[in-house]
């Protein structure tokens, strides 16, 4: 069962990253928006969110820091995997295999058949 969740995050991976990024900014906004222009948010907000103030502020920030972290981690994973399939020697290619192998591990699957296909095209057990 894990297996499939962590399936299905590790496909849309790029898509989620973005969305937690946009739901941390809207919340960062709001937390922002009442601690530096408290006039303008008193009118907008209940007192509700009013006292939860400070927390809204440090959980939008975490979340939109954990959306950033994973977008840019994706990135530069997909980046390295792409350099690394386009060289054609083989040696060249074993010395990055085994990292190549991690990185396209934690990408979609898509990255995990081009490093296959690499392989195959270059006898690579």
């Amino acid at each position: 069962m894990s297996g499939k969740i962590t399936g299905f995050f590790r496909e849309y991976i790029f898509v989620m990253s973005i969305v937690v990024m946009i739901v941390g900014f809207i919340v960062l906004f709001i937390g922002v928006l009442w601690t530096w222009f408290r006039d303008f948010a008193e009118n907008l907000f209940t007192d509700d969110v009013i006292d939860w103030n400070l927390y809204v502020l440090i959980i939008g920030f975490i979340i939109f820091g954990i959306g950033v972290y994973y977008l840019y981690s994706f990135i530069m994973k997909r980046k390295f995997v792409l350099e690394e399939i386009q060289t054609n020697k083989r040696s060249e290619f074993l010395k990055r295999h085994n990292e190549l192998k991690e990185y396209a591990r934690h990408l979609p699957s898509k990255y995990k058949e081009m490093v296959k296909e690499k392989e195959e095209e270059l006898g690579i057990k």
